[in-house]
């Protein structure tokens, strides 16, 4: 019987510049960002002015986590207590978190059968609740019909924050993910593109949001010492009414991400590779299906999506079960309970009033998910897929 006797979580290591950099930090004993000589930038400005150029953006703020991230966004762009805020009801509990965390309230929008945001439907929600902010989830590396999901803003007058947790390096027809929004979000948590255990960017051309972020981050009035921010007097109002929360990142992961920067697009290139050899090969397999992907999305692809048609509640455990005894790791988006990075809408109760979103629960209901690492080969991604179709043909039987 064939096994797979790789680890599904285990990540390169950190490249040897990084962990040079990391030990000079560590020599000096100064982690936090603004523990600097006179004269000194640091390493967390050196990273905000790398990525705000490799993104093509004003202005970046390095942040405590992704989560951390998205809060401060919402909080730069104005969202107050009580406020309703749009979000695809597929992504991760993080994203919901940030908005309830602000005090707002969030408003669920259905998912087409790509796993991306209805824009129909967004259409329908922003004129019913009046909302005037959109949270827009790139939910495992899918990009939506950016097209469609502008127009809709423009509309209603939405303003977009978007969460490129997955999609950092990724482009919807050339422009960078990320940067149709007012804001976006980046995660360098340790299974995405850049790995730094914990962390967050943010970005922004918009000087007021970015002097509100860099205050509520933590600045301790030394706004100053940033290098990737707007002119000073953008401070003046807002350092008298902005409450500091302490979500900066420190000059430890800094070290770690400004030589993963340097080589992300190489990176971006060796996930594809992976990710288009495992999807030709699962198409081979009856009964598996993966939505096509508008040419105009250029993904990067960490993990892998795909459904089991027409498979019961009962068959989906099953398969999970079987695939897991022979080292295969699979995560499932239609779980009843929530389980481990996984969990359902329908499980965030703390929302009022969950909508029914028919959509989402038939899609979801047969979703499976399956981390590809870089540690991961060609030739183990053959050995991945053939025990998938093993398991499904035995089930099928």
């Amino acid at each position: 019987m064939r096994v797979f006797n790789k680890d599904f979580t285990q990540q390169e290591a950190i490249p040897e510049a990084g962990i040079e950099k990391a030990l000079e930090v560590l020599r000096s004993g100064r982690l936090h960002r603004y523990n600097l000589l006179p004269g000194e930038k640091g390493l967390v400005c050196e990273l905000e002015e790398a990525f705000a150029a490799y993104m093509g953006t004003r202005y970046c703020l390095a942040c405590a986590s992704c989560g951390s991230a998205l809060f401060l966004a919402l909080k730069g762009v104005g969202v107050r207590p009580g406020d309703k805020v749009l979000c695809n009801a597929y992504t991760l509990a993080p994203v919901p978190g940030a908005i309830e965390h602000c005090g707002a309230r969030t408003v669920l929008v259905d998912i087409l059968d790509d796993y991306t945001i209805d824009p129909e439907d967004l259409a329908a929600k922003a004129e019913a609740t009046g909302a005037r902010f959109l949270m827009l989830s790139h939910m495992r590396g899918h990009i939506a019909h950016m097209d469609r999901v502008m127009e809709v803003c423009e509309r209603f007058g939405l303003v977009l924050v978007e969460d490129c947790a997955h999609t950092m390096g990724a482009t919807w027809d050339g422009r960078k993910s990320g940067t149709f929004g007012r804001v976006g979000c980046y995660s360098t948590q340790t299974y995405k593109h850049m790995n730094s255990g914990e962390g967050g960017l943010l970005v922004t051309d918009d000087g007021n949001v970015m002097a509100r972020a860099i205050i509520h981050s933590g600045s301790y009035m030394i706004y100053g010492t940033h290098t990737s921010r707007p002119p000073l007097e953008a401070f003046e109002e807002v350092k008298w009414t902005t409450p500091n929360f302490s979500l900066r990142m420190d000059h430890l992961r800094a070290a770690l991400l400004l030589p993963q920067l340097e080589r992300l697009e190489t990176q971006c290139g060796r996930w594809n590779e992976l990710y288009d050899h495992t999807e030709r090969l699962l198409r081979e397999i009856p009964g598996i299906s993966c939505p096509p992907r508008d040419p105009r999305e250029h993904y990067v692809g960490s993990s892998i999506q795909f459904n089991i048609d027409g498979a019961s509640a009962r068959d989906i455990k099953k398969f999970l079960e079987e695939t897991a005894a022979r080292g295969v790791q699979i995560k499932w988006f239609g779980n009843d309970v929530p389980v481990g990075f996984t969990s359902s809408y329908d499980s965030w109760r703390y929302i009022p009033d969950l909508p029914e979103l028919p959509n989402t629960k038939r899609v979801l209901a047969t979703m499976c998910d399956m981390r590809l690492p870089l540690t991961f080969t060609r030739e183990d991604c053959d050995c991945i897929v053939a025990i998938i179709r093993e398991v499904l043909e035995d089930i099928r039987r």
